[in-house]
């Protein structure tokens, strides 16, 4: 989707202070050996017993404060989360209603897994567009992933799970970058990838089963590949993503060569260099990987942390593009393209 007079005022971000090492994962006999070896991550960060909804709250408000905004400026409040939040049944969004926004701002939880603020970029941009007046939308991801039937180390292959919370204000008058493209597709024969061999009924939360995508896609490999089709779904992601990235350079009207950096998932080095950097043909600096591997993978939170990252640390300045790429269960392909036009007077 090309996008005209779309900008980003604010972003916010909340990475636990504590950050438990490879090193000391791997001593402790949580993190393989060899999968360290093979995958050259450094870290997760880990939040211990703070919910993901209070680390919202605070990526959320940093986000308004840095914005200008007040919280009557905002028309729309999206959520965005892949793990569970709080007691079942229970609106993770209704909690920043009632600590930040208000209840008059319309809100509402998405759960498109690791792509879920790409989803909430689309629906925001539209949302703004839709009716004259609407002036800013407030955009949350956060996850804590230390619960009983998650395990962070052995998440899935070629990343481990970290917890942190991002948020950032998408308005219709001038912020510090515009945001000119955002894209998603679905490669729909590549649905079993996330779901493996498990029954679809009953939910496995319900009934105390571990959730692994490692294990879920070895089951996907090993059971369902043999079938014949599951290798062309695993070719056709790697095709969605150069697609999705041709649409979305040719929106923003750039090439490849002109990004300044590339955010894909905190995910393993091989994996950001093969499936991301070398399809680009941009070396290894100019993605942030350097940066994901110290925290892990934060769920939907991965591309705005490290844009969050990238301006406080002046590693992007005025004329810069970005691109921010993931992927997600569904399987979901999506990227977006922003320019920052100002340094943010916060940084």
């Amino acid at each position: 989707m090309k996008l005209a007079d779309t900008y980003i005022s604010g972003v916010g971000a909340f990475v636990p202070r504590t950050v438990v090492s490879v090193a000391k994962a791997v001593a402790k006999g949580w993190y393989p050996a060899e999968e360290a070896e093979l995958h050259n991550l450094a870290g997760a960060a880990v939040a211990g017993d703070v919910p993901a909804p209070e680390m919202a709250l605070h990526a959320a408000r940093s986000a308004l404060k840095r914005s200008g905004r007040a919280q009557a400026d905002l028309d729309l409040l999206l959520y965005a989360s892949t793990w569970h939040q709080g007691p079942d049944g229970w609106p993770p969004h209704s909690y920043l209603q009632r600590h930040l926004v208000g209840g008059d701002v319309l809100a509402t939880e998405v759960r498109q897994g690791c792509n879920g603020m790409f989803i909430a970029l689309e629906l925001a941009a539209g949302h703004l567009d839709a009716a004259p007046g609407r002036q800013a939308a407030l955009l949350v991801a956060a996850d804590n992933y230390g619960t009983p039937l998650m395990d962070r180390w052995r998440m899935g292959p070629g990343y481990i799970g970290g917890d942190a919370a991002s948020a950032l204000v998408l308005t219709k008058e001038t912020g510090f970058a515009r945001l000119t493209s955002v894209c998603t597709t679905t490669v729909a024969e590549a649905e079993e990838l996330h779901r493996g061999s498990e029954p679809l009924f009953p939910p496995g939360v319900t009934v105390g089963r571990r959730m692994s995508f490692a294990t879920r896609n070895e089951q996907f490999r090993h059971q369902v590949m043999p079938k014949g089709e599951a290798t062309s779904a695993l070719f056709k992601i790697q095709r969605a993503l150069m697609e999705i990235v041709e649409r979305a350079l040719a929106e923003s009207g750039i090439e490849a060569r002109d990004l300044a950096r590339v955010a894909f998932m905190n995910y393993s080095e091989e994996i950001v260099e093969q499936r991301c950097m070398a399809m680009l043909d941009l070396p290894m600096s100019r993605s942030t990987w350097d940066y994901g591997r110290t925290i892990g993978h934060c769920g939907a939170s991965d591309q705005i942390l490290s844009l969050d990252h990238l301006l406080t640390t002046g590693q992007l300045r005025p004329g810069d593009h970005m691109l921010m790429l993931g992927t997600g269960p569904g399987v979901t392909v999506s990227g977006a393209v922003i320019k920052i036009i100002d340094t943010p007077p916060w940084v």
